[in-house]
């Protein structure tokens, strides 16, 4: 790894880290403070917090796939692990770290809460309208997926290049077509 990817490693690293505690730590609140039969609502029938164990994906789907998805979760999460070591940007930095933390989050309740090992119900307390109940780990995974999308329009490649000219993210043309920066054998 050159020095240069490192930071952005770190930064990647660091923001898993942070989306696991906190959504561990919130998960352990609401546990504590909801309960299961009974709806708080925060922005009317909006937003509200409720507890729900759920033992499939988003909006109930892939129930009786646990299993499938702890699968899915340690996947993804080995290949953010390996393809850390070619990072070139930040933005592909920040959503593989908010991908990466959100599917540790939901894959830790998978691997240790009821009904068993790698069978585990995913503590949900977020309850977005009358839809969809989810946690920390979800908005992280949310918000990752839409930077995804933006990058992949943006045409810029987990290594910062841009896939239409090859130029680093970081450089920007000028208005009179210069570049910003210097690129190695740019220029004579």
């Amino acid at each position: 790894m050159t020095r240069t990817r490192r930071p952005l490693v770190v930064l990647l690293a660091s923001l898993a880290a942070g989306v696991l505690v906190v959504d561990q730590l919130t998960k352990v609140w609401a546990e504590r403070a909801l309960s299961e039969s009974e709806r708080i609502p925060l922005l009317g029938d909006l937003l509200g917090l409720t507890l729900l164990y759920n033992p499939g994906a988003a909006l109930g789907i892939a129930t009786g796939l646990t299993w499938v998805l702890t699968l899915a979760a340690v996947l993804v999460s080995v290949m953010i692990v390996r393809v850390s070591g070619r990072l070139g940007s930040r933005g592909w930095a920040v959503a593989l770290g908010l991908l990466l933390g959100g599917a540790l989050g939901n894959l830790t309740d998978r691997l240790v809460r009821d009904p068993g090992f790698a069978q585990g119900h995913v503590v949900d307390f977020i309850a977005y309208g009358t839809w969809f109940v989810g946690n920390v780990a979800d908005i992280a995974i949310v918000v990752a997926a839409g930077l995804i999308v933006l990058l992949s329009l943006r045409g810029i490649g987990l290594d910062g290049r841009r896939h239409d000219d090859g130029t680093p993210d970081d450089v920007r043309p000028t208005p009179q077509g210069e570049a910003d920066a210097d690129v190695p054998g740019d220029r004579p």
